[in-house]
């Protein structure tokens, strides 16, 4: 489940999700934007403790605490902020305040988008 996620927020169009504009890597042939945007989703999964927390919430039935990350990736409160903000720009996440923390959970969306993005059954071989 982990593997089914996707997508992120483009700059210039604020909350416009890469999840819409994704393709298959198996299509036949990729435009730029495409191309582009598959290249942004990847990006944004490219570091080994945003893998962990997209893991995590995978396996949460609910939305998971910003603190809950910081003992379970071994890493700075900054640096987990960072690494979810990456993923959470780039549309994978969705963030809810609950007071003075932050809650964490894949958008449903996104992970219906990388699980497609990410399919190449009968590409080859």
């Amino acid at each position: 489940m982990a593997a089914e996620l996707g997508a992120f927020l483009t700059a210039l169009h604020g909350l416009a999700s890469a999840v819409e504009c994704c393709a298959p890597l198996a299509a036949e042939v990729l435009d730029q934007e495409q191309a582009e945007a598959t290249a942004e989703l990847f990006k944004a999964l490219a570091d080994p403790a945003r893998v962990r927390i997209v893991n995590a919430l995978a396996q949460s039935d609910e939305p998971v605490c910003a603190c809950e990350f910081e003992p379970a990736l071994g890493l700075a409160q900054s640096t987990v902020s960072h690494h979810l903000k990456k993923l959470t720009d780039a549309g994978l996440l969705e963030r809810e305040q609950r007071g003075k923390w932050a809650y964490f959970s894949l958008r449903p969306e996104a992970v219906e988008r990388l699980a497609l993005v990410a399919d190449l059954e009968g590409a080859c071989c």
